[in-house]
């Protein structure tokens, strides 16, 4: 089969060129570009002749898919696959395959990070030492005590509430369906008006899908505590984000500490979570570790190999 790898994923190109040896071997043509591109008809060129496409998290949108006649498969280097264009892969049926769980410890390390990041005012804390002035304003607070609420219960949502109960934190959870293995490692299922009333935290951790898009929305914020903090490493459309600098500009709530937006980074200037006061910001970061990087390189080759022995692997739903 002819396989490309249309952009890079994050691991050296000796790394690409291990993993893709037994492709070789087995007598498929495999083509690794070293360039990103969203360029549609880059993509398509690219794409042309092939029947597995491997991408990472660029756009890989319903035009690109339908000039693919050959297509048969997209390996998706990420858990999310909401950027690939999954009405053409209905209609064509075209399997999509994910790299679930790659960047469950990641994503989860990051979201505590930024909690006591804000909590305990880090960032403050740096421009004072940097600008001559003392600790006088940047008395913080801790997790130990607090109550996290998750919302959201796949993996990622699992392993940040286990971070935060190491920390001392009473979590919290929200879902359709109550986990016995929540359950089991001490964490409260709440319905979703408790757990923003009683909630100093609340982490996302929901998929984007047609669902949840704008689910986070002013209602909900307003729910929250007025010393409460939103982290979001989830998906940014999620949240409704003008709704949220609102609340943040009024003092609905505290704060927040926001990795994904409305759109990938780069942010425009106007953009308004730029302006919006007790916030951090970080540019799409939560899966980027090196760690993760090669969990998901491993993940997204083992799933071509997997599909093309006839036992596909991470099949996504569509």
């Amino acid at each position: 089969m002819n396989i490309s790898l249309l952009e890079p994923i994050g691991v050296p190109e000796e790394m690409i060129n291990s993993l893709a040896e037994g492709l070789r071997k087995e007598g498929h043509i495999f083509t690794y570009y070293d360039t990103k591109t969203t360029d549609v008809e880059e993509l398509k060129r690219r794409s042309a002749g092939q029947e597995i496409v491997m991408i990472a998290n660029n756009p890989y949108p319903n035009e690109v898919v339908r000039a693919c006649d050959s297509l048969k498969a997209i390996a998706v280097a990420f858990t999310g696959i909401d950027h690939v264009g999954l009405e053409a892969c209905r209609e064509k049926n075209i399997a999509v395959l994910n790299c679930a769980g790659y960047s469950n410890q990641s994503v989860a390390e990051l979201s505590i990070g930024m909690a006591i990041s804000v909590m305990r005012k880090i960032l403050e804390g740096d421009f004072a030492v940097r600008n001559g002035r003392t600790s006088a304003g940047l008395v913080g607070t801790e997790i130990c005590g607090r109550t996290v609420g998750i919302i959201g219960c796949g993996q990622i949502g699992f392993k940040t509430a286990k971070l935060f109960k190491a920390f001392g934190a009473d979590v919290l959870a929200y879902s359709r369906h109550e986990r016995e293995e929540w359950k089991e490692a001490g964490i409260r299922f709440a319905d979703m008006d408790t757990l923003l009333r009683e909630s100093d935290i609340v982490s996302l951790h929901l998929p984007l899908n047609e669902t949840t898009k704008g689910y986070f929305d002013g209602d909900k914020i307003n729910k929250m505590k007025e010393d409460a903090i939103l982290i979001n490493c989830a998906r940014g459309p999620i949240v409704d984000n003008a709704a949220l600098a609102k609340a943040l500009n009024e003092g609905k709530i505290a704060g927040a500490a926001i990795d994904v937006f409305d759109m990938e980074p780069p942010i425009p200037a106007d953009y308004p979570l730029c302006s919006a006061k007790n916030i951090l910001l970080t540019p799409h970061v939560a899966f980027a570790t090196k760690e993760a990087m090669v969990r998901r390189a491993k993940i997204e080759f083992d799933n071509v190999y997997a599909y093309l022995q006839g036992k596909p692997e991470n099949v996504c739903r569509l």
